[in-house]
């Protein structure tokens, strides 16, 4: 199989493990392009990417679009904040106007959970949107498929294999988008999975999902081959979920004297933006063991390889 069989990437629950494994397949080769003296390739040559931002985002956005480039697409970024969203224009019809300006594809983050599902069904009855392809990155507290994909393609190129290893993800869980995505792939690739965090961080839901539920770090830490530590997401907390970041940083932050006590090795990862001093100090963070940078440069690959795939996918 060389292409994938979803026309959209609304989230990791729709891909099968074949297509993750083809996405990682392709990701490798692009992995290679990306560190030649030539970075570029004409894949995406007749292919308009539409970058349509509802939601703040440095790491995410500036991935897909150098991935874009990259693939030789043409590119329009779009922000709300500087558009006729506020003065009242709908998200459809936003997308729609886009669209008629001949758009192939739209990559879309919103703050509302099930935004891109939406789209994609409403594209689907239009005439200007039903061959148009789109991809999810990242809606409200819901999926982020593609760093999804990164992390575990950072996991598979560490440790050769997904199946049988034990993941942890540690933090905020309730508020992240990345936290789903990951369980849900790593599941189809064969990784135990286990979340940790306080109490008041974890879904109540979330044992419902096949996972371990861990409240002790350390304990975590030493059942887990890699520890993913998320990020504190203080703008979507409207309540206060632990006592202070100096609290949380001493009962669940990460730091080199606590990976020392462990009686082996892990890999440690983050999806970025790190608190530094908060979930990982900066001991742990830059610390060899560390794949934080490589989940970086592997953005760009993965991101090329989603939006190559999806291009080559035939309209229904």
């Amino acid at each position: 199989m060389n292409r994938l069989s979803v026309k959209h990437l609304l989230g990791i629950k729709d891909l099968t493990r074949e297509d993750i494994e083809l996405l990682f397949q392709t990701a490798s080769s692009f992995k290679e392009v990306i560190n030649r003296p030539i970075k570029k390739v004409p894949s995406l040559r007749d292919i308009t990417i539409a970058n349509v931002f509802f939601e703040n985002s440095t790491r995410t956005r500036l991935s897909f679009e150098l991935a874009e480039k990259r693939l030789s697409a043409d590119v329009i970024n779009f922000s709300s904040s500087n558009s006729s969203v506020k003065k009242g224009e709908t998200l459809v019809d936003t997308v729609q106007n886009i669209l008629a300006m001949k758009v192939d594809m739209i990559v879309m983050r919103h703050g509302s959970p099930g935004a891109p599902h939406f789209l994609a069904r409403s594209l689907a009855n239009t005439k200007t949107g039903k061959h148009a392809v789109v991809v999810n990155a990242g809606d409200g507290t819901h999926e982020h498929p593609t760093q999804a994909l990164l992390d575990t393609f950072s996991i598979h190129e560490k440790l050769g294999t997904l199946e049988g290893k034990k993941v942890a993800i540690i933090g905020d869980i309730l508020h992240s988008r990345v936290a789903l995505s990951n369980i849900f792939a790593l599941q189809k690739l064969g990784a135990d999975v286990m979340v940790c965090g306080p109490n008041t961080l974890l879904p109540k839901y979330i044992s419902d999902l096949g996972v371990k539920v861990e409240l002790d770090v350390d304990k975590a830490l030493e059942w887990c081959d890699v520890a993913n530590v998320l990020r504190i997401q203080l703008e979507r907390q409207q309540i206060k979920y632990f006592p202070s970041l100096r609290e949380y940083s001493l009962y669940f932050g990460i730091d080199r004297k606590r990976l020392a006590r462990l009686n082996k090795e892990i890999v440690l990862m983050h999806p970025g933006p790190i608190n530094r001093g908060v979930e990982l100090a900066s001991d742990a963070a830059d610390a060899d063991n560390a794949i934080i940078l490589d989940q970086v440069e592997n953005g760009v690959a993965v991101r090329m390889a989603v939006l190559y795939l999806l291009a080559s996918k035939k309209p229904d």
